[in-house]
C-alpha cells in the first residue's frame, strides 16, 4: 500500500516539506488511536530477536538513524512501526537553523537522497525536554519506553579546537535520557567537521568524553560514527582508536560524497548520498572492521537497506544491529517487519539444518 498508494504522492511533493507533512500525519493519526494498529500490524516481539550489547537489551536489532528525527519529537509514535530502538539527533548545544534550502534531494533513479541538511536542529534543551517524557533511562524499565541513542555534533559557528566543548554539553545534558551516545565527527555537510576524524584530534576528543564518561555514577555506552569514504589506513586508525579510548562501538556508515555509479540529474547537487548506492561500501566498511579488529568491538551497520537481503548482508559481514533511514523513506514500514522475519527465519532454518 505505501509503494503503490502513499509513496507516489509523497515524491511528488518537495522532500523536506513532506517530512514535516508526515510528521504531523503521523502524530496526528497516533492522536486518535491508530497506535495500537500500526503495532499489531508492523510489530514483531520474539526472544530470539533480542540482542544485547554493551549492557543494553535491544527489542529487535532495527533502528531507525539519525536524522530522521532529529529532535527527538515522534519517538514513541515513530517506534510503533517496530523499531527496536531509535537514535535522534544529531542535536547540537545551540539551536541551529541548518544550510540554505533547497538542501534535500531525492534520486529517484538510483533510490537515495542527497542532503545538506547541515544539523539543523533545536538545540540539545528542547530535545531533553521531549525525552523527558520517555522517563530516565535509569529508572524507567525498557517495557515503559524506547530505547534511545542520542547522536550529539557541534555548531557550525564552533571552531575545530573548541568542538570538544560542544560535545561535552551535549553529552551532559543528554546524559539521564539516552541509552547510548553517537559522536557525530562524519557529516559531510558541516564545514570542516571530517578533519575530526583525522587520528589525534578524534582519539582527544572519545577519551575526553570517555573519561567524563567514566566518572559518572553508571556509565553510558559511547559509540563513533564514520564516513564511508576513509581508506583502509584511516579503518585501521579507528580500530586502533577504539582500542585507545575503550569506546563501546562504531555506526558505519554516514553518508558519502562519492557520486560513482550515479543516473539522476541531483547527483550534482552538494552534500552526503544515501540510499541504495552506498550499500555496497557500508558493507565493505563493516566488513573490513569486524575481520581487522577480529571482531573487538560492536558494530552498527546503516547505509543502502533497502530489503531484508541488504540488512542480512551487513548482519553477515559483523554487523549486530542495523539502522535504516533512506530505505524507509522509499520502502516504508513494512521493511522493519520484513528484515525481523527475515531473521527469524533464518534463525529457524540454522536450527533445522542442526
Amino acid at each position: 500500500m505505501y509503494k503503490t498508494f502513499i509513496r507516489p504522492i509523497f515524491f511528488c511533493f518537495d522532500p523536506e516539506k513532506i517530512h514535516h507533512f508526515t510528521f504531523s500525519l503521523i502524530r496526528f493519526s497516533h492522536k486518535i488511536g491508530f497506535g495500537s494498529l500500526f503495532r499489531s500490524i508492523y510489530k514483531i516481539e520474539n526472544p530470539i530477536l533480542e540482542r544485547e550489547l554493551f549492557g543494553l537489551k535491544f527489542p529487535n536489532p532495527v533502528g531507525l538513524a539519525a536524522g530522521f528525527d532529529k529532535d527527538a519529537k515522534l519517538y514513541k509514535e515513530l517506534s510503533n512501526f517496530g523499531f527496536g530502538f531509535i537514535e535522534i539527533g544529531t542535536v547540537t548545544p545551540k539551536p541551529q537553523p541548518g544550510n540554505e534550502k533547497p538542501r534535500l534531494f531525492r534520486l529517484k533513479e538510483d533510490s537515495a537522497i542527497i542532503n545538506r541538511m547541515g544539523f539543523n536542529n533545536g538545540g540539545v534543551d528542547e530535545a531533553v525536554e521531549r525525552l523527558k517524557k520517555n522517563g530516565k533511562v535509569a529508572s524507567a524499565p525498557l517495557s515503559d519506553r524506547v530505547l534511545i541513542g542520542g547522536n550529539i555534533g557541534k555548531n557550525k559557528t564552533t571552531p575545530n579546537e573548541e568542538a570538544v566543548n560542544d560535545y561535552l554539553i551535549c553529552f551532559e545534558k543528554l546524559f539521564d535520557y539516552v541509552d547510548y551516545f553517537v559522536v557525530n565527527v562524519s557529516s559531510p555537510n558541516t564545514p570542516n567537521l571530517r578533519a575530526l576524524q583525522e587520528k589525534k584530534p578524534l582519539t582527544d576528543l572519545l577519551q575526553t568524553l570517555q573519561d567524563k564518561n567514566n566518572s559518572k555514577e553508571k556509565r553510558k555506552p559511547i559509540l563513533l560514527k564514520i564516513a564511508p569514504d576513509l581508506t583502509d589506513e584511516q579503518l585501521l586508525d579507528i580500530i586502533e582508536i577504539v582500542a585507545t579510548t575503550k569506546i563501546d562501538g562504531v555506526i558505519a556508515t554516514n553518508t558519502t560524497i562519492s557520486r560513482e555509479g550515479i543516473s539522476s540529474e541531483n547527483k550534482k547537487e552538494m552534500g552526503g548520498l544515501s540510499g541504495k548506492p552506498l550499500s555496497k561500501r557500508a558493507t565493505e566498511v563493516i566488513r573490513f572492521l569486524s575481520e581487522k579488529s577480529d571482531k573487538a568491538f560492536p558494530i552498527i551497520g546503516v547505509g543502502g537497506i533497502h530489503s531484508a537481503e541488504d540488512a542480512l548482508e551487513k548482519l553477515y559481514a559483523g554487523a549486530s544491529l542495523v539502522q535504516l533511514y533512506t530505505g524507509f523513506i522509499y520502502e516504508g514500514p513494512d521493511l522493519i517487519k520484513q528484515i525481523n522475519k527475515a531473521i527469524l527465519k533464518g534463525h529457524r532454518t540454522v536450527r533445522l539444518k542442526t
